[in-house]
């Protein structure tokens, strides 16, 4: 063991060791990627590194991460986008690495999870009772209804939980039963003021983070920690950013607020019983003010603020100002932690009521549409769910630039990041440019033009907006016919896999599954338990299935994925970059449809002896201007438009099995 971190190995040592320890097989492009990291740490420079599936990309960070964290005695952060990886690092990854490395370090590496604060249970809230979110929403643990039985499920496992972690309730719970035993952090209390605070699952997680070498968090609590002007994450000077493709999207949501009559109705329901009725009546009113204009207007884009649309927001903001005047000083009772609870989640739920409308009247009034930093829809109610206004920014780029690039060094890195062959288009949307990053694509370990055919069929009508045509269901049934099952049906919409399944079902023998059948973990697994299954669906499975073997052999995507024309987001953000001197559709359609296809193809080849194809349906792949950009964004399969050499390659393949 080293006696100090003056003396520790150098990175291909370790990783040597670790791939060794671990069982695996060194790759050059792990190596590479390994040095890369080094290098952007050691040189304070933001890297980029595109690692096809099979690379090693997490030995590849991780190693030099670890090495950093024991050479300054500092923190790592690893943000990733699923639930899945994050558990992957931490039950698997890093406890094997940790035991690789143990004896060439100064110390065992270590390594903690941290989450939202609403992704723990909070004991103040448990006991206090504080309000609900939802005017109907009390329940009686001996109800006898699911989300009663839920309720009663966190209580009893409340009493034995060590870490309050809501992802380690199994089964899980829903959002409902949820929500009454957790908060948000701007209405937590603190660990000093809070009854629980000593005993806080949150502050345990926040303390067992800050004694740790590597932390895994999500991309929505970096984003957080950047744009706050509090730390939520341990003090650090590096971050790794795993499934990167993915940071914009959730750095968006994070930065979206919404409007509505339940938002409304939850800062009603809480002001209440704290000052006088006649405000609180007020702000109801105007509450119902916004319900029945939003029931009225047509859901889309909101570009330009219409008069009743204007007085009715400001109703709302100056009765949700009003109400926070009455309640008095926000410290108020800072000795008396019950009535604190509710004061602080109060003042929240006002808050957000008053600066979104605010934020919403701010939005319009540029000089033109290149001065526009702001985007308001209207996304139309389902079920229980009302009509809704939100706003979000046009562009992330500015606040990850300033926020989280600005001073520590960020490594982004995921199978697709190199979109039309370039690396500029996702590093303009992460606001990275000129000198001060490194773009680089370490390859994959499989040998794409010998395992794989892109398959376009050219011959095909291009895709409309009335369904799949008889000649799209007549080239699925071809395609799974010589693939005897092993498919997976990507689709643009949840509505064409819903068609395709109703009409396949009659015309093949065999099993076909679809999204919302079950669980999609427990589809994807009947799926890859029997060779003969095909699984259709949409956006999730373009992301998040990772079948290797004879399971699958065929991946079908419908038509190019392109946002849909009435996003309002993405059309927002195209017209944005068309009224700035870019191109609009090239910089928003068309990066979207390139990242998403070459995830979608990324499912085929999960392991080094898969072998297949990617049949794509859309003749657009081949035949329009931009295919060029989105054939240069997928791995480099052997390409053909010729249907009958694709079946016959199929029919090989199924003998083979």
């Amino acid at each position: 063991m080293p006696k100090d971190s003056r003396d520790l190995p150098p990175v291909e040592e370790l990783l040597t060791t670790a791939v060794k320890e671990l069982g695996g097989a060194e790759r050059p492009g792990q190596v590479t990627m390994a040095q890369a990291v080094r290098d952007a740490v050691e040189s304070e420079e933001h890297l980029a590194v595109q690692a096809g599936t099979g690379t090693g990309k997490s030995l590849a960070y991780l190693v030099p991460a670890i090495r950093h964290a024991a050479q300054t005695d500092s923190a790592v952060v690893v943000s990733t986008a699923t639930i899945a990886l994050q558990r992957q690092l931490v039950d698997r990854d890093l406890p094997r690495l940790a035991d690789a490395l143990e004896d060439l370090l100064p110390h065992r590496p270590e390594f903690a999870i941290l989450k939202g604060r609403r992704n723990y249970l909070c004991r103040h809230k448990m006991a206090a009772g504080m309000p609900d979110d939802e005017e109907d929403q009390l329940f009686d643990p001996r109800e006898v209804s699911a989300t009663g039985r839920m309720v009663q499920r966190i209580q009893e496992w409340a009493s034995e939980t060590e870490t309050g972690d809501r992802d380690e309730l199994v089964p899980g719970v829903n959002d409902q039963a949820w929500r009454q035993f957790s908060v948000h952090a701007k209405e937590c209390l603190g660990a000093q003021r809070c009854p629980s605070g000593a005993e806080c699952f949150a502050e345990l997680a926040r303390e067992r983070a800050g004694q740790a070498d590597v932390v895994v968090t999500n991309h929505a609590l970096l984003a957080i920690d950047a744009m706050e002007d509090f730390p939520v994450l341990p003090e650090h000077d590096v971050v790794v950013v795993d499934e990167a493709h993915e940071l914009v999207d959730r750095v968006t949501s994070v930065v979206t607020d919404e409007l509505s009559e339940a938002t409304v109705g939850v800062a009603v329901r809480r002001v209440g019983r704290l000052i006088e009725q006649g405000l609180a009546d007020r702000l109801q009113e105007a509450g119902e003010d916004l319900a029945a204009l939003l029931a009225a207007a047509p859901p889309g884009r909101v570009d330009d603020l219409p008069q009743s649309l204007g007085l009715t927001l400001a109703l709302v903001r100056d009765a949700a100002f009003a109400c926070i005047t009455a309640l008095g000083p926000r410290n108020k009772d800072k000795d008396d932690p019950e009535n604190a609870g509710l004061r602080k989640a109060t003042f929240t739920a006002l808050d957000e009521v008053h600066d979104t409308a605010q934020r919403m009247l701010d939005a319009f009034g540029a000089d033109s549409e290149a001065d526009r930093a702001e985007v308001v829809w209207l996304d139309e109610g389902r079920g229980r769910i009302p009509p809704t206004l939100r706003v979000a920014p046009l562009s992330v780029g500015g606040m990850l630039r300033d926020k989280l690039f600005g001073d520590r060094t960020v490594v982004l890195t995921s199978a697709t990041l190199a979109l039309g062959g370039s690396f500029d288009g996702m590093a303009r949307q992460w606001g990275l440019s000129g000198d001060d990053w490194t773009g680089l694509d370490v390859g994959s370990p499989f040998d794409h033009p010998r395992s794989g055919i892109l398959y376009v069929a050219k011959h095909l009508p291009q895709p409309g907006r009335d369904g799949l045509p008889e000649e799209y269901l007549t080239e699925i049934t071809e395609l799974i016919e010589a693939a005897g099952g092993r498919t997976l049906g990507l689709f643009s919409s949840m509505r064409a896999a819903k068609a395709a399944t109703e009409a396949l079902r009659e015309r093949i023998d065999v099993p076909l599954l679809c999204q919302g059948d079950d669980s999609t973990s427990q589809l994807v697994k009947q799926f890859a338990a029997d060779p003969a299954t095909c699984l259709f669906g949409t956006l999730s499975l373009w992301q998040g299935v990772d079948v290797p073997g004879e399971s699958l052999t065929l991946v079908i995507i419908d038509r190019i994925p392109f946002p849909r024309p009435d996003d309002p987001l993405a059309s927002a953000r195209q017209r944005h970059v068309a009224a700035t001197g870019g191109n609009g559709f090239m910089a928003v359609a068309a990066t979207h449809a390139a990242l998403l296809l070459a995830q979608g193809a990324g499912r085929l080849l999960r392991s080094m002896n898969d072998r297949g194809v990617v049949a794509v349906l859309d003749p657009r792949l081949v035949t329009a201007r931009y295919a060029g950009f989105l054939l240069n964004s997928l791995p480099p399969f052997w390409r053909t438009t010729d249907p009958g050499k694709v079946r016959e390659a199929l029919r090989r393949l199924t003998a083979d099995a």
